[in-house]
């Protein structure tokens, strides 16, 4: 770093020199929610709980999340969304130190130990850019950050400062949180107005082959699926590329077509049950949203201006 980027050797000393190994970290590494079969995942994401708070943090940041969907294309329900499942709303941001996550992770466990590295890297150039403590920051064991939970490298590359006041803060600043979140989609590729998912049916024996395993756009076209007896719910453009799901629901396999946007979607965490989640945690709210009854939810009865949530 200080031959690379310029750093004082003797600062950078310091600085690890209060950072601790956590082996709580490397247990936490070894269980990700992602080996639990959906229905299970589905229930964690998908509550009362997270769909109220979407509700209503949707409400307090009404004008940012319609600013964000004017300028990146990308719907409110998708924010919220991903903020909801990231950290309930900014509720649970994490209260590891993010330097000594990403120190443990980079020279204790070696099986990512070189992205990690990276990532080190990259938290301590941003924290030198916006003016900030090294050891100061909190996130999550792998080192996520702010209520969308940024790694270093994202923030670095779709961080933005959205009500211009000079700094790209994403641990106090629901606008400058919503916009990087929609700026990170929209530089993956969001298609505004383009469909996420449908559900499908499935019959004989060759679609089986077709079931999407990776994390890949889709590249087969719904006329040829339904060519190998894939059916979408509802009617959607032959020629419209899409890839075949299967989740492990609570009473038996379920199908789904899946489009460019769930791809997308699985930019931001590489799990298709986290797209998944994702994708039904945003319509649930949605729904809720679109139709909210302030006499049912009186604990919403929050002005459709920013800063209310906060």
């Amino acid at each position: 770093m200080a031959t690379k980027h310029g750093f004082n050797p003797n600062r950078l000393q310091a600085i690890f020199s209060r950072a601790r190994t956590q082996p709580s970290i490397i247990r936490a590494m070894s269980r990700p929610a992602e080996a639990k079969p959906w229905y299970a995942y589905r229930d964690i994401f998908i509550n009362d709980r997270r769909i109220r708070g979407g509700v209503k943090f949707w409400r307090a940041h009404a004008a940012t999340l319609a600013k964000a969907e004017r300028i990146y294309g990308v719907p409110p329900e998708i924010v919220v969304a991903i903020i909801g499942v990231e950290t309930q709303y900014g509720g649970n941001m994490g209260n590891y130190r993010v330097l000594e996550a990403l120190s443990t992770l980079a020279f204790d466990y070696p099986r990512r130990a070189d992205y990690f590295r990276k990532e080190l890297e990259n938290y301590l150039l941003l924290t030198r850019a916006e003016g900030i403590d090294p050891l100061a920051l909190r996130g999550s064991y792998a080192g996520a950050m702010g209520l969308g939970q940024f790694m270093p490298s994202s923030f670095l590359s779709y961080a933005v400062d959205f009500d211009g006041d000079g700094h790209r803060d994403l641990w106090d600043n629901p606008r400058d949180a919503i916009g990087s979140v929609a700026n990170y989609f929209n530089k993956h590729g969001w298609r505004g107005g383009e469909p996420i998912t449908v559900p499908a049916s499935v019959s004989g024996v060759r679609y089986s082959q077709w079931v999407s395993r990776k994390l890949a756009p889709p590249t087969d076209s719904v006329a040829s699926l339904q060519a190998q007896g894939i059916s979408p719910s509802r009617p959607v453009r032959g020629g419209q590329s899409a890839m075949l799901l299967e989740f492990e629901g609570r009473n038996g396999l379920e199908y789904w077509l899946g489009f460019a946007n769930f791809y997308v979607i699985t930019r931001y965490n590489h799990s298709q049950l986290y797209a998944m989640a994702v994708h039904q945690l945003g319509q649930a709210i949605g729904e809720q949203y679109a139709h909210f009854d302030a006499s049912a939810f009186p604990w919403a009865r929050v002005a459709l201006i920013d800063e209310v949530f906060w």
